[in-house]
């Protein structure tokens, strides 16, 4: 970690220096989770194409006001994160399937408690097969919030505090949130196999 910290001061300094390369690093560095955020929120291919444009404008504008208080790659996917819901908001494209209320809440931001599951059968059943097709079609069918929750816990490992960091949730609200992904997509799972029975 501390090292991963050096290696980033060190192509920060030498962007603000004027080194182009430094930056097309981070670039690379970084691209996967961006895309991943992105492809999970945004559906229109020409708009995600624009975002990821966007959001790397965003890093280099604000690079300079980084202060090392989370990783940089947990920095930027919180500047692509907030330029999805953005986006979602201004075209009003809803981020979950939920009433207007609460889903006024989530964009308020209103911490709600923490909602404690255990449903660990299914959730080594299904991610065991995370890569088959009927998964990731599954997957495809949640709200962009769900799509990814999952995406940056189960994907891309990152903890409870690293995904509260990246959407501003609360750590109980990731935590539920990702409950109710799971038993959708167990739903949509479900669903599927009766119509395969068929």
């Amino acid at each position: 970690m501390e090292r991963k910290s050096t290696i980033d001061k060190d192509l920060i300094k030498k962007v603000l220096g004027g080194d182009s390369s430094a930056f097309e690093t981070i670039i690379s560095n970084t691209k996967g989770l961006v895309i991943q955020i992105i492809y999970k929120m945004v559906k229109n291919p020409e708009d995600r194409k624009d975002l990821v444009q966007e959001v790397y404008l965003k890093v280099y504008d604000k690079l300079e006001s980084f202060k090392f208080n989370a990783k940089l790659s947990t920095w930027i996917g919180t500047i692509t994160y907030n330029t999805c819901l953005n986006y979602l908001k201004k075209k009003k494209i809803p981020i979950l399937d939920i009433d207007q209320n609460e889903e006024k809440e989530v964009w308020e931001r209103i911490s709600i408690h923490t909602f404690c599951y255990s449903d660990n059968q299914t959730e080594s059943y299904i991610f065991k097969k995370e890569r088959s097709q009927i998964l990731t079609l599954a997957i495809e069918k949640l709200p962009p919030l769900y799509k990814t929750l999952i995406m940056l816990y189960h994907n891309e490992e990152l903890s409870y505090s690293e995904i509260k960091e990246i959407t501003g949730l609360p750590e109980g609200t990731v935590k539920n949130y990702l409950y109710r992904a799971r038993k959708k997509l167990k739903e949509n799972l479900s669903l599927h196999y009766k119509k395969e029975e068929l």
